[in-house]
C-alpha cells in the first residue's frame, strides 16, 4: 500500500480534539499512510513554511484561528502549493464563512467518521498529487 502514496507526501490532522488526532492518526497508520499531527491553525501554517506537501485533514471548528481562517491564512502566505485540503466538520450545514474559500477545499467528512471511509477520503486525495 506504501507505493501508492506519491514521494514525500504526508497527512496533517489539524484539531484541538486530542482524541480526534489520535483517531486519524491511528487510522491511518494502519493504512501506512505517513501522519503527522497539529492542534491549532497556527501549528499548520507552522509545517507548512517548514515544507509540508500533502493531504491536510483540518478541524473546521478551533479556537483563536478557526479552519476557514487557516485556509485564508494558507492563501494570504502563499503556501497552497502541493497540498490538499479535507475539511473535518460537525456541521451538517455550511458556515457563510466556507463561500470566500469553499475552492480551496477538496472534500468535507463529517465527523464523528467511519474509520474505513476516512481512509478511502485521503487515499482518494492523495492520488490527486502530482508524483
Amino acid at each position: 500500500m506504501e507505493d501508492t502514496i506519491p514521494a514525500g507526501y504526508q497527512v496533517m490532522i489539524v484539531d484541538d480534539d486530542a482524541h480526534i488526532r489520535i483517531a486519524v492518526m491511528e487510522t491511518l497508520k494502519d493504512e501506512h499512510i505517513p501522519v503527522i499531527a497539529a492542534e491549532s491553525g497556527y501549528e499548520c501554517i507552522h509545517h507548512l513554511k517548514a515544507g509540508f506537501r500533502g493531504v491536510i485533514l483540518l478541524d473546521l471548528m478551533m479556537p483563536k484561528l478557526d479552519g476557514w481562517d487557516t485556509i485564508t491564512e494558507i492563501i494570504k502566505n502563499d503556501l497552497f502549493h502541493d497540498i490538499i485540503i479535507l475539511m473535518l466538520t460537525a456541521r451538517l450545514v455550511p458556515d457563510q464563512k466556507m463561500i470566500s474559500v469553499q475552492e480551496y477545499v477538496f472534500d468535507y467528512l463529517v465527523k464523528p467518521f467511519e474509520q474505513e471511509h476516512l481512509a478511502e477520503k485521503v487515499r482518494f486525495a492523495l492520488d490527486f498529487l502530482e508524483p
